[in-house]
């Protein structure tokens, strides 16, 4: 990583694996692909992706929030080191490690990990940004179920939906966000430098569910 890049105190979260992979992405010159997921999740949930980006030309980067353990075992025997994390504190997280790559890369976010793919944007550090079902910012309002069901589908009837669908759902969603982030590259020339940054719902508040 870039030293100049860190912070001048040393305060930093980024830790040795977060470091090699921003290494690996400056070594091979290969357009870099940031992955940030969401509440309860941990890098491995990206693991499908990256390969899928991998194998199309990018380099993959799956860094995790600030204290993520290394696996689901550990997650569950202390799900305490999930606590007291603000969303600021997070987004500077992901800053630290964005800034240590050579070239922009294109920002991937599932969930909160969308918000805070968003707040990176506004802050001009994604050459371009994919929310996957993010977390709404300040001043988006939820919507009851009945105000976005349709009249047609009121009287239907509903069935179950196998789960096999939901993972076809899945590759889906990431070969659309394959597309769109080759699309927008195509096009960054005409892309604007920086837009407004999103606001959180609650900026000291800690980690929640959205």
């Amino acid at each position: 990583m870039k030293a100049s890049n860190l912070p001048q105190t040393g305060a930093t979260t980024i830790v040795e694996h977060e470091m090699q992979q921003v290494q690996r992405a400056n070594a091979t010159g290969r357009p870099p692909v940031v992955f940030i997921h969401g509440l309860w999740f941990l890098p491995s949930s990206w693991d499908r992706w990256a390969k899928l980006f991998e194998d199309a030309g990018y380099t993959a980067l799956t860094p995790g929030w600030p204290d993520d353990p290394e696996t689901v075992e550990e997650a569950n025997a202390k799900p305490e080191v999930f606590a007291k994390k603000t969303i600021g504190e997070v987004a500077d997280h992901f800053e630290q490690i964005v800034r240590g790559l050579n070239r922009k890369p294109a920002i991937i976010g599932h969930s909160f990990g969308g918000l805070i793919a968003q707040i990176l944007a506004g802050r001009g550090l994604a050459a371009v940004t994919v929310a996957v079902d993010p977390a709404p910012f300040r001043g988006v309002l939820p919507l009851p179920i009945s105000s976005l069901e349709p009249e047609s589908c009121r009287s239907a009837n509903l069935r179950s939906v196998p789960i096999r669908l939901r993972q076809r759902c899945q590759r889906r969603r990431s070969q659309r966000a394959l597309r769109e982030v080759r699309r927008a590259s195509i096009r960054q020339d005409a892309l604007p430098s920086r837009i407004s940054e999103p606001q959180p719902l609650d900026r000291g508040e800690g980690r929640e569910e959205p």
